[in-house]
Order: structure tokens, then sequence, then C-alpha cells
């Protein structure tokens, strides 16, 4: 059995897209997949115990052996590179732009390091091409507005009695930069969408590889401890992957008007139960959730899916953004024609001068940028729920906590 596991572990290490290069505490490469070699410009196996340093760039060789054994002695999973650009260079000297993950374990005593290095050289040339067109575009708003200027100018000249006419172009002019800005805008906000789908999907997906890697690694019956730590992180990256997935989903329909509100009349209890179930598989360890028990005989008439995604939403932000052995408060009250949702958490909270902008799509506060994350849920929530007659509100401080607060109709007509 074991043998069957380790081959099929082997076939996803070298079928892996991205190059996998794994090195002992020597910095000596002790394995590599067919994408590193082939990255590299080297032949299958030619690396194995070959120095690390054959594959960094003379520039940056003196001080990666410092980091090197900084990062062995404080180890983690961790994106290489913030801030700064990262280069490899092939077997012909020739450097080239890559993104590196470095990911530490230790097997029978001895520490390796395996680092998932994909080559972003297409990725880099894309944006300086965006960077271009946009510049480009620049120069064409400011040549056009010239342009406009002198005719208004050469109008005003010719006769003055001409005001409304004047009027009437330069109310032309501003719908001309309002296009155009509107048109940049547009431009920078699809570069921008697409670095998000490619950045929130790829981080999960590489570990999910990384996992699936590393549990084959374990293959004694006293190490089930630590395959179960692995499948517990494929299982949350996959739940992760699930709701980006609804959101863009929910995006979609909302921008083309293709939402159909189905209203049913149901149990509260049920739905609460179904929230806090799927939130129970986020939980970071020692965290808790405490909820109304004794709320079976609410009925609402609404769209039940809706409700459910909304306030999932919002339990499983008070997850990701509070400590490990916390406590989430979910309440529920009922007043008049009316029910109201609280979820409340003593988390990073928001920022004070990002709160106006929190339903914003898109928009993450400052302090939640490391974390993942895609900046349209809260959006979608809002819009959802102001279609089924309700609204959304919150009060948070930063370093402290939040409170969202979500009401709505008993019935919805």
């Amino acid at each position: 059995m074991f043998e069957k596991n380790e081959n099929l572990f082997n076939v996803l290490f070298e079928a892996a897209s991205e190059g996998i290069i794994v090195v002992d505490e020597s910095q000596t490469i002790v394995a590599s997949n067919i994408a590193a070699t082939v990255m590299f410009g080297y032949e299958q196996g030619e690396l194995v115990n070959k120095p690390l340093n054959i594959l960094i760039p003379s520039t940056y060789r003196s001080a990666h052996p410092k980091h090197f054994k900084s990062f062995l002695n404080h180890s983690e999973k961790r994106q290489m590179g913030h801030g700064r650009d990262l280069y490899g260079i092939k077997k012909d000297g020739k450097e080239f732009p890559v993104e590196a993950g470095l990911n530490p374990f230790e097997i029978n005593g001895n520490k390796y390091v395996m680092s998932l290095i994909i080559d972003i050289s297409v990725r880099k040339e894309t944006q300086r091409q965006i960077k271009e067109l946009n510049s480009e575009l620049e120069g064409k708003i400011k040549v056009r507005t010239r342009e406009l200027e002198e005719s208004i100018s050469k109008l005003q000249n010719l006769n003055l009695n001409l005001e409304l006419e004047i009027k009437k172009r330069k109310e032309a002019e501003e719908r001309i930069k309002t296009a155009l800005q509107k048109e940049k805008e547009l431009n920078e906000l699809k570069t921008k969408f697409l670095s998000l789908v490619s950045h929130e999907f790829k981080t999960p997906l590489c570990g999910i590889l990384t996992s699936v890697v590393l549990a084959g690694k374990y293959k004694l019956e006293e190490q089930q401890e630590k395959r179960e730590k692995h499948f517990n992180t494929i299982k949350n990256k996959v739940h992760y992957l699930d709701n980006i997935l609804n959101d863009f989903l929910s995006i979609e329909r909302l921008e083309s008007g293709k939402v159909n509100y189905k209203f049913t009349s149901f149990e509260l209890g049920n739905l609460i139960n179904e929230v806090i179930y799927n939130a129970n598989v986020t939980l970071k360890s020692g965290q808790e959730i405490e909820y109304p028990q004794n709320i079976e005989n609410i009925i609402l008439r609404q769209d039940e899916k809706i409700l459910e995604l909304v306030l999932s939403n919002l339990l499983n932000n008070s997850i990701k953004y509070s400590s490990e052995d916390s406590i989430i408060v979910f309440e529920v009250e009922v007043k008049e024609e009316k029910i109201i949702f609280k979820i409340t958490d003593h988390g990073i909270g928001i920022p004070e001068k990002d709160q106006k902008h929190i339903f914003e799509r898109y928009f993450r506060a400052e302090n939640a940028l490391l974390d993942q994350g895609t900046g349209i849920g809260l959006n979608i929530a809002k819009v959802h729920l102001e279609n089924l007659g309700g609204t959304i509100d919150f009060f948070s401080k930063e370093n402290e906590g939040t409170t969202f607060i979500v009401e709505l109709p008993l019935i919805k007509n």
C-alpha cells in the first residue's frame, strides 16, 4: 500500500507544472522535478548534489547563505521575496524573473526546504506592456485635452457672442475627459482583477500540492497526526476556493441582472445550524462560536440561500481576522416585523480611515492586505441585503474587534 502511495506521489512530483527543488541544510540540491530542470536549462538528474548557488545570479549569492540560515532557524511556510524582485539563472547564464514559495519540512531528524518555483517572465512582460499602454493612453488624453482647449480658445476669439456654443463645447470636453478616464480606470480594474484571480487561486493550489507531497512522506502509522494536519490544510484550501467561486458567480449575476430571488418559508434554526456547521471547518485552534440554541420556532419568508450566503460570509470573516483561542458571538433578535443578526469578534478590527470604503468592491483594509481575500464578499452581501429589503451596518475599532449588524424583514412580499 505504501509503495503504491510512493509511486503516486512521485508521479505528482514530476507532473507538477511548477518547478520543485528540495535542498538540505547545507543548501545542496537533493531532488528536483522535470519542470525545474527544464526551467533552468539542465538535463534530468543533473541538478542533484549540486549547490543551490548555481541557480542564483552572482549578484545575490553572497547574501543568500545568511538568509537561508535565518529562514531554517525560524522555519515557516512563506512566499519568498516580498517587496523585491527575484531572479534565477539558467545553465547558459541567462537570468530570468521567478516567484518562489518556501516550505520547510523534516524527515528522520534532517531538515529540508522545498521551493515551488514559477517562471514569471511572461507575467513581467505583460505588466510592462500594460504599463506602456496606460502611458500611451495618458498621452492621448493630454493631446485630446490640449486640442480641445485650443479649439475653445479659437471660438472665444472669433466671437464672444457665442458663449452658449462655447459652453456646449466645454461640456463635450468634460464628457470626453470623463470617458477617457473611465476607460483608463476600466483597464486598471481589469488588470487588478486578473492579478487578484491569479493570486487567490494560485496560492491555495500551491498549498494543496505541497500538502499532498508532504503527506506522502509520512508513511508510518504513528505519523497519522502529521498526515491529518496536511489533509485538513487541503480541506480548508478547497473550502476557500469554493467560496471564491461562489463570490465571482454572485458578481456576474448581480452585474447582468440575472439574480432570481426565491422566497420560501423556512425555520431559522435549520439555517443557523447549517451556517455554524460550515464555519466550523475553518475555525482556528481554540476558536469557538457562541450562537443561540432556542430559535427553532422562528419562521422567515426570505431567500434562504442568499441569507445563508450573507451570514456565512460575515462569520468566515470574523474567523479569518480573529486570533486563535478567541470567541465569536453570533446573536439573533426578533423585533416587531424584522429580524436582527449580530456577529461580533475580537479580532484585528477595521482602521477608521478605511471604514467608509469597506463595502466597495475589491477594497481591502490596510491591516488585512497580507491575509487571503478578494475584497468582494461584503459588497455582494450589501447588494443582496438591499434587494431583499434589508440593511447591513457595523462598528469597529482597530485591534479590538468588529460587530456586523444585519436587519431583514421577517416576511418579504
